[in-house]
């Protein structure tokens, strides 16, 4: 039975026979194993064409910029996914991934979502940059919608991040519609929403990859991409150093139970 939309039956991502592999109509052997870098292949593998010089350090930037921030909610379940299973080292880092969301690494798409829609208001309108994005803003607050890639809980003044990012993209002369209108909505925040919200890094990414012609549907994957290395660092040293339990016990200890218990019954977990 048919389920879903269907289109021809191809792929043009890989094909082989006996003598020969080919990726994005590359020889793998003779053309990209030991002649490109990982992040050129991965630019390859999903835009479908090498990048040039520029791209390829916007995206580096870019993974660079995401792959570690500590003992963050994904990585804490990953380590104690580890701590339980330690024969399951995919399971530990497909977990930590799992803990990738709206919250956590998965604001990158809906930012770039979020700045395409001002570009293409902008440009069906014919008005400025400022006043998309203020129509766009003035349609969230009213839609009680959170404003995807603002506001960060340690870094307040700024994300320093974001601000490497940006540079980087002015430097290699990469910047373009999508930074303007990344930094015109943090601009306007303040007046329309009530309270300062900085660019995080979940917002730099898309403005510097959209502006470096990297595909929309696919930004999801570059924090997913990059934050698997950091998850690999750290079920190495959970390997090594484990705090899988030590976390779970502090959970424990942190956490009261005020639900109902038989009379006298007093709680002691260790």
């Amino acid at each position: 039975m048919k389920i879903g939309k269907q289109s021809s039956p191809y792929q043009a991502i890989c094909t082989s026979n006996p003598e020969t592999i080919i990726v994005r109509g590359h020889d793998l052997v003779e053309d990209l194993i030991g002649s490109i870098s990982f992040t050129e292949y991965t630019w390859l593998l999903v835009a479908g064409s090498l990048p040039d010089e520029k791209q390829r350090r916007m995206l580096d930037a870019t993974l660079v910029a995401i792959a570690e921030h500590g003992l963050v909610p994904s990585v804490q379940a990953a380590r104690m996914t580890l701590a339980a299973s330690p024969e399951a080292v995919q399971g530990a880092v497909a977990a930590g991934l799992l803990g990738c969301g709206s919250v956590i690494l998965g604001a990158s798409e809906s930012a770039g979502a979020f700045f395409r829609d001002i570009r293409e208001e902008k440009e069906a309108s014919g008005g400025s940059i400022e006043a998309a994005a203020e129509k766009l803003l003035r349609r969230y607050r009213q839609e009680k919608k959170v404003i995807p890639g603002y506001g960060h809980p340690l870094h307040k003044g700024h994300d320093p991040r974001a601000e490497r990012l940006l540079e980087i993209a002015r430097e290699l002369g990469v910047a373009g519609v999508h930074c303007q209108i990344a930094k015109t909505v943090e601009t306007l925040i303040p007046e329309i929403i009530g309270k300062s919200l900085v660019m995080n890094v979940s917002s730099a990414i898309p403005c510097v990859l959209l502006d470096a012609g990297y595909p929309l549907l696919a930004l999801k994957g570059v924090p997913l991409l990059a934050r698997t290395a950091g998850l690999i660092g750290h079920l190495l040293e959970e390997q090594t150093r484990p705090i899988g339990f030590i976390m779970s016990h502090a959970a424990a200890g942190a956490i009261g139970y005020d639900g109902p218990a038989p009379e006298g019954f007093v709680a002691n977990e260790n």
